[in-house]
């Protein structure tokens, strides 16, 4: 069984060597705003994909303070298309929180840290020990690749019993160097299952952990870590209206998702999901009378939007609406608006809404 000291001097001497990634925010001292958003940001999303978004972010929230004071229809707006939105609402939540309790820093104490919206284990451990050189593991899916894989571990990774011993695998390693090694310590692992322990035909001869790595010595790298298989994601039928405002035919409506469940508090074209067997046009209209308590008619297809989201795939169908009888009302929305194709850029939406916009403004610019 490899030791816990020999992986961490091996992790370190790599990252001495230039095994790390120079990331923009990377640099010395390490602040721990910037530590946590980034963080938050990485997960189930590529560097190359966040570096852009890290560096509006930080232009626009520079501070803890910023972040706090600012309205959730920038925060979202600023996150727009990096998906998972609750974590910018956790963000701005867990920024408030740490101006009112904590004079706007975070902490150095894990369940003072455990106890902000949206900062679990993980989090928790990538700014105690990045940030604040504290023995703390963490343990994302490059880290359970590549643990997986020098251990041998035979069990689906999905399970909770795997998870704990990768866990105590994770903290044995970080228990073997001194609190300050532990960032780098823990930033090697991640940027070593992102760079050489590859999901796909992982690059064992350059790993500094070579001789060290059971699955590699067995021949079961390719089989590590075990996956559940997936069952097939369930499908919907949704639709959303491009509803126009009578005698104002260069408007229409939005409507806003309640803040709290999935998409909250983003912008959208009004509609919904169809129930089994339903047609499409009677589920609009029946979607905008229970949302926003008006009467449409339903009228050309502007476009269909295919999406998958981690639990279900949708096909999104957007209709051309006209208003025939009521007034828009905040019934199952939070607020709702009569807005101008040019008005739109201050909203935040979701990509399947946006990919509307882009065919609506390419309809406009073809007339």
């Amino acid at each position: 069984m490899p030791v816990p000291s020999a992986i961490a001097s091996a992790l370190l001497a790599w990252a001495d060597q230039g095994g790390l990634r120079d990331l923009p925010w990377r640099t010395e001292p390490r602040d721990p705003y910037v530590v946590w958003i980034s963080e938050v940001m990485l997960q189930q999303t590529q560097v190359s994909t966040v570096t852009p978004y890290l560096q509006r972010w930080l232009e626009r929230f520079p501070t803890v303070e910023a972040l706090a004071a600012a309205n959730l229809d920038d925060v979202l707006k600023a996150w727009e298309g990096l998906g998972y939105y609750s974590r910018a609402r956790n963000l701005h939540r867990a920024a408030q929180v740490l101006v009112k309790q904590h004079g706007g820093r975070l902490p150095a104490d894990r369940q003072a840290l455990l106890a902000l919206p949206g900062i679990g284990k993980y989090t928790a451990g990538a700014i105690l020990s990045i940030a604040f050189g504290r023995r703390a593991a963490v343990l994302d899916g490059n880290v359970k690749r590549v643990l997986a894989r020098v251990y041998d571990v035979d069990e689906e990774i999905g399970r909770s019993a795997a998870a704990r011993r990768l866990w105590q695998l994770a903290e044995a390693l970080v228990e073997a160097v001194e609190p300050a090694q532990a960032g780098r310590l823990n930033e090697a692992l991640m940027d070593l299952g992102a760079t050489v322990c590859l999901p796909q035909r992982p690059r064992c001869l350059v790993c500094p952990l070579h001789g060290l790595c059971l699955a590699r010595q067995r021949g079961t790298q390719e089989e590590r870590p075990v996956r559940r298989r997936r069952k097939p994601l369930p499908h919907f039928d949704v639709t959303a209206a491009v509803l126009r405002r009578p005698g104002h035919s260069d408007q229409f409506l939005i409507a806003q998702r309640p803040p709290e469940g999935m998409l909250g508090g983003l912008w959208e074209f009004p509609g919904g999901k169809c129930h089994d067997g339903e047609p499409l046009a009677d589920c609009l209209r029946r979607e905008l009378a229970e949302e926003l308590g008006v009467e449409a008619t339903v009228g050309r297809l502007v476009t269909v939007v295919e999406h998958a989201y981690t639990h279900f795939r949708i096909t999104l169908h957007a209709f051309e609406c006209e208003l025939v009888a009521g007034q828009p009302q905040a019934i199952g929305v939070a607020d709702w608006r009569w807005v101008t194709l040019d008005d739109l850029a201050s909203f935040p939406f979701a990509v399947t809404d946006q990919k509307i916009i882009a065919a609506l403004q390419k309809t406009v610019a073809n007339s």
